[in-house]
């Protein structure tokens, strides 16, 4: 089972990101994202247990930096090159333009997914 990273549904597109995932594959949803520096995806995880994302991700960065933020207070920074898991219990903030490709449970990603498409658009109506 393979899939190119340009045939990956996009679940979220902006000039300067892009989010794509492709659930059920091999019984976990593949992601491909870009982002720019400053994404912080802790006010789209408000709400959530914790006010976290309760769902794990194996990955790899593939160029840039990501900050992680644990709900223990440790701190993790993922930089190109690095292979990672993130437990339950998370929050991430760009620190550096990132391309990185992960996998998670299709179960708890559209969990997730699903509470940061409401955050999204409650932050739109709240910005007009």
């Amino acid at each position: 089972m393979k899939i190119n990273k340009e045939n990956i549904p996009a679940t979220m597109e902006s000039p300067d990101a892009i989010m794509r995932a492709q659930a059920d594959f091999g019984a976990m949803t593949a992601c491909y994202n870009e982002l720019p520096a400053g994404t912080d995806f802790t006010p789209l995880l408000d709400g959530l247990e914790n006010n976290s994302c309760h769902c794990p991700h194996w990955g790899y960065i593939i160029e840039g930096a990501l900050l992680v933020l644990y709900d223990d207070g440790k701190e993790d920074l993922l930089q190109e090159g690095d292979v990672f898991y993130l437990p339950a219990g998370h929050t991430a903030v760009v620190q550096e333009n990132v391309k990185f490709i992960d996998f998670s449970p299709t179960k708890e990603y559209n969990e997730v997914i699903t509470h940061v498409g409401k955050k999204m658009a409650e932050l739109e109506g709240e910005a007009s």
